[in-house]
């Protein structure tokens, strides 16, 4: 089962937080279709917020045909998202995390990997290869 965490000095709303969360671990294959979401109650103990909050996140993810609420038992994974499968995530997820440190060795902070990740993907996707 997935646990949330909160970013709250980071501008994005926390509906959406608990959203990106789910699909990102369903990209990971942390989650799988069939696997049960947490009750909007545990979420609110856990992360002491608003429960409407965490029923605006499940709904979004329904809308978008992710997750489906099945009543008196929860909310469940109705799809999966991504094509590669997790080995290949494994492989990528080294090859990333040895870039990270050749970055950090070379003088970049988190801010500056991150502006040039996006600027690589942004070229890349300009080009059509990724």
């Amino acid at each position: 089962m997935i646990e949330f965490h909160l970013d709250r000095g980071s501008g994005v709303a926390t509906y959406l937080q608990l959203v990106h969360q789910v699909k990102q671990a369903l990209r990971l294959g942390a989650l799988r279709p069939g696997d049960r979401l947490p009750t909007a109650r545990e979420v609110v103990d856990a992360l002491a917020i608003n429960p409407n909050t965490v029923l605006k996140a499940y709904r979004e993810l329904e809308r978008e045909g992710l997750v489906a609420g099945r009543p008196g038992l929860g909310t469940f994974v109705q799809h999966s998202i991504g094509g590669a499968r997790l080995a290949e995530h494994t492989a990528l997820r080294r090859d990333l995390e040895g870039w990270v440190r050749q970055a950090r060795a070379a003088g970049l902070d988190r801010d500056d990997m991150e502006t040039l990740f996006a600027a690589a993907m942004a070229g890349s996707l300009r080009e059509g290869t990724a």
